[in-house]
């Protein structure tokens, strides 16, 4: 399922137009990303976690010539899912 069918699905489960339905999925993935940003959890229970973890920097091969390359560290975005979810979809 893709962002559009989603909105679609939306929509029609809601009774909301698609345009309302798409701002309502474009929220939702922006209050998400903000609170990531800013360091914290999301947790909706029954469906799962949003979370940020830390990556630190490495060292890794360019397996084309071997060279070695410096990988900078990050943060990673990570979603853990709930167990309402994993159990619906088993």
């Amino acid at each position: 399922m893709n962002k559009n069918e989603l909105i679609s699905s939306i929509a029609s489960e809601t009774g909301l137009t698609k345009t309302d339905a798409a701002k309502a999925v474009d929220a939702f993935v922006a209050s998400i990303s903000s609170a990531l940003k800013s360091g914290d959890e999301v947790r909706l229970v029954g469906f799962g976690t949003f979370a940020v973890s830390k990556r630190s920097a490495t060292t890794g091969r360019n397996p084309r010539t071997g060279a070695t390359i410096k990988i900078p560290a990050r943060n990673q975005p990570k979603f853990k899912a709930g167990k309402v979810l994993v159990d619906s979809v088993n």
